[in-house]
């Protein structure tokens, strides 16, 4: 474990610090939510922020209905995607088994995904549908074999995996911090989360596949206009676990912190997000990406990220809960809302459903949770 870094500010509640000099929101908590408390993260004038204006809020500004349970007993879902008629991927972590799960909550196990070797925080994770899916029927998925992560592809047709195509190999792999999710932009490129696997000094290494997000064309090769003319778009992560893109096309990702902090950042081309030198608002910022926001880690451990009703919902593993991030029209984050704080235990993804609602996996199976009944489930919300 790195050797832990001077302290930027005082913690109390979630730690929200302005990234610039805009607004914060707050939404109304109401019964099913609650606002966190700010901190002045290292500048003068932290406290609790004022609402954003209504003229500067992204439209659609959303509250969360009452949660439906789609799904039962499943093991350590990872993440979720959606198939053009709206069934959607899931995977399992530690069975290496790919599900298709209808909005009735039917499961049908698609097969186990070939290579896979579960342990620790390992296993099969990150998966995505392609673009152009109706012409070459292409899902992609992102697992720990024996000494690697890996992004392959195969085509699904007649309800079975096809044969595994490896697209990247060499990602960093150990018992933890492997990254792993999947997600195409809205550019068709595919990008991807990795960790820096325990060893810290990689996520500043830009020859390094591990501590970055990745920009690849869909055969996995580096896309065109990446900053250093590799498949690496931004370095500096610790274990980013969850991306997403606002309306504009603006990058968000969460990432874990290692005892203090966890962090949204907005994702920029080329840009160097600290880790290791830095862990939330602590660093040179002409070196250093600052983040959007950041939380203790008891409050979030945050895996999976959304954006839907003009806000970006967060899935907490330790905390327990989802938080609600309303951004301005400018890509500003607001006062972060808990919602549903310990009623499902450990959240880990949440994806946009194309109806606009949530689906959202609990991960209490994992090893670290206590198992509710019915865990692991995917849960549906509403946004109104």
């Amino acid at each position: 474990m790195p050797a832990m870094k001077p302290r930027s500010y005082a913690a109390f509640g979630v730690a929200l610090v302005l990234a610039g000099s805009c607004a914060l929101s707050g939404c109304s908590s109401g019964s099913s939510g609650s606002s966190g408390t700010a901190t002045g993260g290292g500048r003068e004038g932290g406290g609790t922020p004022a609402p954003l204006p209504s003229a500067s809020a992204q439209p659609g500004r959303a509250r969360p209905g009452a949660p439906r349970t789609v799904a039962t007993g499943l093991s350590v879902p990872w993440a979720i995607a959606f198939l053009p008629g709206g069934d959607a991927l899931v995977t399992e972590r530690d069975s290496a088994r790919l599900l298709r799960v209808t909005s009735f909550g039917q499961v049908t196990v698609i097969g186990k995904v070939p290579g896979v070797e579960a342990s620790g925080e390992g296993g099969l994770l990150g998966v995505t549908v392609g673009p152009s899916f109706l012409r070459d029927r292409y899902v992609y998925v992102y697992f720990s074999a024996g000494s690697d992560n890996r992004i392959a592809r195969f085509v699904y047709s007649g309800g079975r995996i096809g044969p595994l195509q490896n697209l990247v190999t060499g990602i960093p792999h150990a018992g933890n911090h492997n990254g792993g999710r999947l997600a195409f932009g809205p550019d068709g490129m595919l990008y991807a989360s990795t960790g820096e696997s325990g060893q810290p000094p990689l996520a500043q290494d830009r020859d390094s596949l591990g501590g970055k997000i990745l920009r690849l064309r869909p055969d996995g090769s580096p896309a065109p206009g990446n900053p250093f003319g590799t498949r690496v778009y931004t370095y500096g992560h610790r274990n980013v676990q969850g991306m997403a893109w606002d309306g504009a096309g603006r990058m968000f990702a969460s990432e874990f912190g290692q005892d203090r902090f966890d962090e949204v950042n907005r994702i920029v081309k080329g840009r160097n997000y600290g880790w290791p030198d830095v862990e939330g608002f602590a660093g040179d910022e002409k070196r250093f990406t600052a983040p959007l926001l950041t939380w203790t880690t008891d409050e979030a451990s945050p895996s999976g990220l959304a954006f839907a009703g003009g806000s970006l919902w967060v899935a907490g593993l330790r905390g327990e809960r989802l938080w609600q991030v309303p951004l301005s029209r400018g890509g500003s984050a607001g006062r972060p809302i808990a919602r549903f704080s310990g009623r499902y235990g450990r959240l880990r993804a949440v994806v946009t459903a194309p109806d606009g609602s949530l689906w959202i996996s609990t991960s209490n199976q994992d090893g670290r949770g206590s198992p509710h009944s019915g865990d692991d489930k995917i849960l549906e919300v509403p946004l109104r």
